[in-house]
């Protein structure tokens, strides 16, 4: 627990921080700050609702003082460079996809090993806990704030039904990382590189047969107007990182620092998990209200999927420990949280 306190930079709630809220100095009361956010998602993804509700949290609990002013849809830059806009200042806060900056994120990407995730409450609490003793290093130069893992992606194909293995064979479809795309190979289709906003074009003129998102995501991209199908259970999480500039951070007087501390970490990322989770029911309802038909893959297909990617663990895993990297505990770690 100590460890986690120094990673995130301050205790948890206590009566020593809500005093400290009620003595800051007048000057430092009467300064307001107005802090820049960044993601690359449509303002109607949860992550953008819930930039938006952490701001008005922010602005009722200060009384004004700190507010957030959220740029989406990768206003600020493209989805590969949210973390670089705010490591370097361009933006104070940010939100991204460790999958969309390959080789940048390799242990935080052990989340997004296949049939790692069923719940993104449950896991994204998990990680965050776990993220000062396996992922500081990844983080240096941003204050990590959360981390976020979405339930696991689907299968949304356009035309191609997936009743057995075999029907992947000569399919192209988008992945959201390095391990999607080798869970996309290891079922015999082809992973393609398409960009979340270019996918409905993409799939609509055949350039890609299918793409990999969670429910919610397909609904946020509006893929219910170019998907036939979608199949269950996922195969992958996507994790996504929230990060603050150390500097924005540390300009802000004592009792706003606390604000922010108490306003993010473990419990903060679960309840954010349990919103993607519900947002997950309403996205495949969504889907199948405009016509998507819903498939869950055969027991004996999920089986054999389970079976196929498992050299990809053993791989993925192998690879870090030879890096002196602890892989395999922290993926034991994230397998006995989702499975609790």
């Amino acid at each position: 627990m100590r460890r986690f306190h120094a990673f995130f930079s301050a205790a948890l709630v206590t009566l020593g921080g809500i005093a400290l809220l009620g003595s800051a100095p007048a000057s430092a009361q009467a300064q307001t700050f107005e802090l820049k956010a960044t993601h690359f998602l449509p303002p109607n993804h949860s992550f953008h609702k819930e930039l938006v509700r952490w701001g008005d949290e922010l602005s009722k609990k200060s009384n004004g003082r700190i507010t957030i002013k959220v740029f989406p849809s990768g206003q600020m830059g493209p989805t590969p460079r949210q973390f670089d806009l705010v490591r370097t200042g361009v933006a104070d806060i940010g939100v991204g996809l460790s999958g969309a900056s390959p080789g940048r994120f390799p242990m935080t990407e052990v989340s997004n090993l296949p049939f790692v995730v069923t719940e993104s409450s449950r896991s994204s609490k998990a990680i965050t806990e776990l993220a000062p003793k396996y992922l500081a290093q990844e983080y240096a130069g941003v204050k990590l704030l959360q981390i976020t893992l979405t339930p696991p992606l689907k299968f949304h194909m356009a035309k191609a039904k997936l009743n057995t293995l075999a029907d992947f064979k000569g399919l192209r479809i988008r992945y959201a990382g390095e391990l999607f795309a080798e869970s996309i190979k290891a079922f015999g289709g082809t992973p393609v590189a398409v960009s979340p906003g270019e996918v409905v074009d993409a799939m609509s003129k055949g350039t890609v047969d299918g793409a990999m998102f969670p429910h919610e995501g397909a609904q946020s991209f509006q893929l219910h107007t170019v998907a036939k199908f979608s199949y269950e259970p996922g195969i992958n999480a996507a994790s996504f990182f929230w990060v603050m500039n150390p500097a924005t951070y540390e300009k802000l007087p004592p009792d706003l620092r606390a604000l922010i501390d108490q306003t993010t970490g473990p419990a903060n990322a679960e309840r954010i998990g349990k919103e993607l989770d519900s947002a997950e029911v309403e996205g495949r309802n969504h889907l199948s209200s405009k016509g998507v038909q819903i498939v869950t893959f055969s027991e004996p297909m999920q089986r054999e999927m389970i079976s196929v990617v498992k050299p990809i663990i053993d791989t993925t895993i192998s690879k870090l420990e030879a890096k002196g990297q602890p892989a395999r505990q922290l993926y034991d770690a994230l397998v006995k949280a989702g499975a609790r």
